[in-house]
């Protein structure tokens, strides 16, 4: 009995060969799932990316997926980090990452048991992933399958591997399988996925070079969350890079990991136009060149990779126009050196406002940060990296496996802990912040900064000075709401006071991927996508990683981690679609 030993495997596999009985031969589930469960699965069974809550919904819906999926094999993963004890979300639980197989696919998973007080304390599932590892017969060309370079390396008449890699990057008679929009992380990301699964694919991006969507941005900036935690697919970054890594190494190593990784890349080209032949199952797309040129392709997917940072958001504020000096997005500002004692107003408190007033103020300008709304402030160390904790041991593989098994509803719970965690770590900061009239928030029911990234994409800063140089006066605080009309000079406060300013920078964020989508495609098209990011009822992000309503259309957005993992969940369902394996449009 499950029960009735300390030995953890053993419990783990009496639980794993009960379970495939009661898969393979109709056997009985409710005995096996604790009844505040939780099943995540990724494409494994259903073919999407789902969570459902309590024994019940998992008993009605897991049946009928199995039958199709017919999954055999369930075993505690070789290899892999062994079974142990852990604490999920303030919960004690036996961890095991496991692995089976379907008719269709190769799987791996994890489950976590813990006692039912109400059942004699016998061990049952807590929460069950299960997820997609590759499909069967058309495995990715790595390790043994790599390819051999026989057409260029044993032919000595024939084309070698550079003219190969020009043709096929010039799509001189043919068109992309897939069309990716954006050569940031998310593109290169999936469309190094789809290589290695033999898609044709080809980016777009709209910069000169790759990497410019981080080489052109403030001179200052460096990631804020640490190098273990944003490794690409296939080419982690070298052990001897830094902690936080500097924009323009980033920039760099992108442009790297395309020649690397074979990717096809077009640079200077930005996608004007799309339409969608249900018939054909194609696109029709219009790309223009920086030179006006255009050149049409008719690609069966686009994946749009133009991040949750895309089309500036800039607010109508009226008087602004009364400003006489300079007004900038923050996606313009590039350096404080040209302000050197001269006075900056920053409108926005989230991390590129508070790193462009710091910007300033370590150039020499007077600077005054204006705060629209409450914003959630963490020290970037040890704080803000509470949330990576997992990632500091075990393999890079297993952690993205714990991240991808954590079901909405207890990841809100643990960044709820973490984020109490992390107010008592930064009492002093938040104390004195508080004492000037900095407005705190710690995002929706108390869930931290990543919740605020994954819902809204900001609304929070990690402290890195600016905090500091605030509290110590060193850069004035002033509330947008204070401001009763821009004038030529700076801005009139309500008391009578003028805040002079030769520069306005309106770090105030970036609209949603569906006005780009409405841009390009029309609103027919957007209408039928609807949002994109954040959270819907289904608890997973909305229109994201996964078939949206419109076929052939797909988005992959986020941190280099959420990129990583979920890039190969994309790139598995084009490929099946593409093999037949899977309906070209959602039911």
């Amino acid at each position: 009995m499950l029960d009735k030993t300390d030995d953890i495997s053993l419990q783990v596999e009496c639980w794993l060969a009960q379970f495939e009985h009661a898969l393979t031969d109709a056997g009985d589930l409710t005995l096996l799932f604790h009844p505040d469960s939780f099943w995540r699965d990724v494409l494994a069974l259903s073919w999407t990316i789902k969570t459902l809550n309590g024994a019940d919904a998992i008993l009605r819906e897991l049946p009928g997926d199995a039958r199709s999926a017919r999954p055999i094999g369930f075993a505690i993963a070789p290899n892999r980090a062994p079974p142990r004890r852990v604490t999920r979300a303030g919960i004690c639980a036996i961890e095991a990452i496991i692995n089976f197989e379907t008719a269709l696919g190769r799987c791996s998973g994890i489950i976590r048991l813990i006692g039912d007080a109400a059942a004699d304390n016998r061990l049952k599932a807590w929460t069950l992933l299960t997820a997609l590892d590759e499909l069967k017969g058309f495995e990715e060309q790595v390790g043994a399958m790599r390819p051999r370079g026989d057409s260029y390396s044993r032919d000595f008449r024939g084309p070698n591997w550079l003219d190969q890699r020009e043709a096929s990057a010039a799509y001189a008679d043919r068109d992309p399988t897939v069309l990716v929009v954006g050569a940031g992380q998310a593109g290169l990301a999936i469309a190094a996925r789809l290589t290695q699964l033999k898609v044709d694919t080809l980016i777009v991006e709209r910069w000169p070079r790759i990497g410019d969507n981080w080489r052109r941005r403030y001179h200052a900036l460096t990631l804020h969350n640490q190098v273990h935690v944003n490794h690409l697919p296939y080419m982690p970054f070298p052990p001897n890079w830094p902690v936080y890594i500097p924009k323009d190494k980033l920039a760099n190593w992108f442009e790297a990991y395309v020649d690397a990784m074979e990717l096809n890349a077009w640079t200077g080209i930005e996608l004007e136009s799309g339409s969608y032949d249900e018939a054909q199952g194609r696109w029709t797309v219009v790309l223009r060149r920086v030179d006006g040129t255009t050149r049409t392709l008719h690609p069966r997917h686009i994946v749009m990779a133009t991040g949750v940072s895309g089309i500036p958001n800039l607010p109508d504020i009226p008087s602004l126009k009364k400003f006489s000096g300079q007004v900038l997005h923050a996606s313009q500002y590039d350096d404080g050196e040209n302000w050197k004692g001269r006075r900056a107003l920053v409108i926005g408190t989230g991390n590129s406002g508070h790193d462009i007033a710091q910007d300033l103020h370590s150039s020499g300008a007077e600077v005054t940060l204006v705060q629209r709304s409450a914003t959630l402030v963490t020290n970037i160390e040890p704080s803000a990296q509470l949330a990576y904790a997992n990632y500091g041991d075990g393999t890079l593989e297993d952690n993205d496996l714990i991240a991808t098994s954590m079901p909405l509803a207890l990841a809100r719970r643990s960044h709820q802990m973490l984020t109490e965690q992390s107010r008592q770590l930064d009492r002093v900061l938040l104390d004195g912040l508080t004492r000037i009239g900095f407005k705190l928030d710690f995002g929706e029911d108390s869930t931290g900064w990543q919740f605020k990234y994954l819902t809204r994409g900001g609304g929070y800063y990690f402290n890195v000075g600016c905090s500091d140089l605030l509290v110590e006066g060193a850069i004035r605080l002033a509330q947008f709401s204070d401001i009763e009309s821009f004038v030529a000079e700076g801005v009139r406060i309500r008391n009578g006071e003028t805040i002079k300013a030769d520069l306005i920078v309106l770090a105030t964020g970036y609209k949603g991927q569906q006005h780009l989508v409405r841009k390009l495609f029309g609103d027919d098209v957007a209408d039928r996508v609807g949002p994109i990011w954040g959270f819907g009822d289904a608890q997973e992000l909305r229109n994201m990683f996964t078939r949206t309503a419109q076929p052939g259309l797909w988005f992959i957005a986020g941190s280099l981690a959420q990129c990583r993992i979920y890039s190969k969940y994309l790139a598995l369902q084009i490929k099946a679609i593409e093999e037949g394996l899977l309906p070209r449009a959602t039911d």
